[in-house]
C-alpha cells in the first residue's frame, strides 16, 4: 500500500487526471499573458519578463527592466463511476464506487529582466514547470491502487539573451530544479482483509486480523538537479516573429522513505521475534498472545525512484496582421518515451519491506513498481491578440494537447485523454510603467475508462487484483499577473 511518495517518481507516477494545461504533469502556468493565447506564440510574441522562461533569446527585444509576477488559481475535478474492483485472491473489495476527486491548487511565478546593453540581456525567473495533486476517498473500491498522489517541481532560473543581428537573438538558460512527490495507496496482502474470518477455511481456524484492512503504505523523496534552454528568436520581415525553444530533459534520483503499517509478519520479516507461531505455508506467522495474525505497526525502508521529467521543443510565430490585430501558432513536442515506469527501489542496509516485495515483484530490492511506456506527443495552439484600446489588449485561444498514456497503461492515478483547452484573456494598462494582466482557461477531454492490474518487474501480471472504473475530468484556470517597467 502507498501512503505518500514524495519521491517524485511517485510523483510521477502519480501524474493523474489533475494535470493542468498540457498533456502529462508539465504546467506551462508560468505566463498570464501567454495564457490568454492558450500559449500559441509564446516565446515569439515580445510580451513581458516571463520570457525569461519561455525564450531568453527574446530577452534581447524587452528595453530597459521589467518585472513580472502572478499566480494562477488551477480548480480541476475528476468524477468516477461504475468503479469495482477484486483483490490479489480475486475477492470483491467494497467501497465507494462513485465519487470524485478535486485539485485546488495556486502555482505562482515570478520573473525580473535586465537589458545590459543593445546586444546583451539577462533574467532570473522563479517558476513550477511540474506539478500535481490529487487525493481520493479513503473507503473508495480502487484503494487498493491509488490513495494520493502529490508531484511537484520548483525551479529557479537564470538565463541570458544575445543579439546576433538586427533581426536574429540567440539564447540559453540553466535551471535549479527541486523535486519532490507524495504517493500511497492501502495495501493488499494477498487478499487477507476481504477474506477476514473464512481465513478458517484454510487454516482450520479464524485467525483473521482486523488491521490489515488499514494496512498503508507511503513513499516520499525529493532530489534537486539541473537543466538548460536554449533558444533562438527571430523576425525575418517586419511584423513576423519565429521562436524555437528547447527545454532539457531533468534527470533526478529521488531519495527517501518508504513506510508501511499494519502488516503480516512471515517467515522471511520475522528475524528474532518471539513468540510467533507457523500454521501453514504461505500464511503469516501467528501471535501465540492473541491467536490472530501478527502484525508489523511501522516498517521504514530508505528507498530510492529515478525520475527524468521530459525534454520539449516548441517553434512558435506571431504574426502581425495590421497595427491593432495579430495571430499566433505554436507547435510543441514532449519526450514522455523517457517515462518507461515507476521502480521503487530501496537502498537500505538492513532491508524490511523489501524482504518480502522483491519476492513477490520478481527483483531483488525492488518495493514498487509500475509499467508506463508513456509515447513522446505533439501539441498545437492557434491565438488571437487584439489591441482594443491603447491601454487594453484582449486575447482569445485554443490548444490541443496530445496524451501520452496508452490505453493499456491507463491507471486511477492518471485516467486522462487527448484533452482541448479554451482560452481569453486581457492586459490593462495601470499606469505609464505597470500592466495588470488576467486570463482564464478551461479544459475538457473525451471521458475514460480504465482497466488496471498489478505487475512484477517483467511486466507480468502478478496475481487476480484488477480495477475498472469510469471517469469524466475537466479543469478550470484563472490567473493574475502585474508586470512592471522600471
Amino acid at each position: 500500500m502507498l501512503r505518500k511518495t514524495s519521491v517524485a517518481i511517485a510523483v510521477l507516477v502519480a501524474l493523474s487526471s489533475l494535470t493542468v494545461q498540457a498533456e502529462g504533469y508539465k504546467l506551462l502556468e508560468q505566463s498570464v499573458s501567454s495564457m490568454g493565447n492558450a500559449y500559441a506564440g509564446r516565446g515569439a510574441q515580445i510580451t513581458d519578463a516571463t520570457l525569461v522562461y519561455s525564450n531568453p533569446a527574446a530577452l534581447t527585444e524587452l528595453k530597459g527592466e521589467h518585472f513580472s509576477g502572478g499566480l494562477n488559481l488551477i480548480h480541476a475535478r475528476t468524477r468516477y463511476s461504475d468503479a469495482q474492483a477484486v483483490n490479489a485472491r480475486g475477492l470483491e473489495v467494497t467501497g465507494r464506487d462513485h465519487g470524485k476527486v478535486l485539485l485546488t491548487e495556486v502555482v505562482p511565478f515570478a520573473f525580473y529582466s535586465q537589458q545590459l546593453n543593445d546586444n546583451l540581456s539577462w533574467g532570473l525567473g522563479f517558476y513550477v514547470p511540474f506539478g500535481l495533486s490529487s487525493n481520493y476517498q479513503q473507503d473508495w473500491v480502487g484503494r487498493y491502487f491509488a490513495d494520493e498522489t502529490a508531484v511537484q517541481v520548483l525551479s529557479l532560473q537564470p538565463a541570458l539573451g544575445y543579439k546576433l543581428t538586427d533581426w536574429l537573438s540567440v539564447g540559453g538558460a540553466i535551471s535549479l530544479n527541486r523535486a519532490e512527490g507524495t504517493l500511497s495507496k492501502y495495501k493488499d496482502h494477498s487478499g487477507l482483509c476481504e477474506l477476514g474470518s473464512g481465513i478458517a477455511q484454510l487454516a482450520g481456524r479464524d485467525l483473521s486480523n482486523a488491521a490489515f484492512c488499514d494496512s498503508h503504505y507511503e513513499v516520499t523523496g525529493s532530489d534537486v538537479s539541473l537543466g538548460y534552454t536554449l533558444a533562438l528568436h527571430a523576425e525575418p520581415l517586419s511584423g513576423t516573429r519565429l521562436a524555437l525553444i528547447y527545454h532539457s530533459a531533468v534527470r533526478y534520483t529521488l531519495s527517501g522513505d518508504s513506510e508501511i503499517t499494519n502488516t503480516p509478519i512471515t517467515a522471511a520479516t520475522a528475524g528474532n521475534t518471539p513468540g510467533l507461531i507457523s500454521v501453514a505455508p504461505g500464511l503469516p506467522l501467528v501471535d501465540a498472545s492473541t491467536g490472530r495474525f501478527a502484525a508489523r505497526d511501522l516498517l521504514t525502508e530508505r528507498s530510492k525512484l529515478a525520475l527524468t521529467t521530459p525534454a520539449t521543443l516548441t517553434f512558435s510565430l506571431d504574426q502581425q496582421l495590421n497595427a491593432k490585430l495579430s495571430v499566433q501558432g505554436s507547435l510543441l513536442w514532449t519526450g514522455w518515451s523517457v517515462f518507461k515506469s515507476i521502480d521503487i527501489v530501496s537502498k537500505d542496509a538492513n532491508p524490511s519491506i523489501s524482504l518480502s516485495t522483491g519476492a513477490q515483484l520478481g527483483g531483488m530490492g525492488y518495493i514498487g513498481y509500475i509499467p508506463e511506456y508513456w509515447h513522446d506527443t505533439w501539441s498545437f495552439s492557434l491565438g488571437a491578440t487584439y489591441q482594443y484600446q491603447a491601454d487594453l489588449t484582449l486575447r482569445a485561444g485554443i490548444a490541443y494537447d496530445e496524451n501520452p498514456i496508452r490505453t493499456v497503461h491507463k491507471t486511477a492515478r492518471i485516467p486522462t485523454s487527448d484533452r482541448v483547452w479554451l482560452t481569453t484573456g486581457l492586459t490593462t494598462r495601470l499606469s505609464a510603467q505597470s500592466t495588470l494582466g488576467l486570463a482564464y482557461g478551461y479544459m475538457f477531454m473525451d471521458d475514460v475508462a480504465i482497466n488496471e492490474f498489478e505487475y512484477g518487474v517483467a511486466d507480468n501480471r502478478l496475481n487476480q487484483a484488477n480495477l475498472q472504473a469510469n471517469y469524466r475530468n475537466k479543469a478550470h484556470v484563472l490567473g493574475v499577473q502585474f508586470n512592471y517597467q522600471f
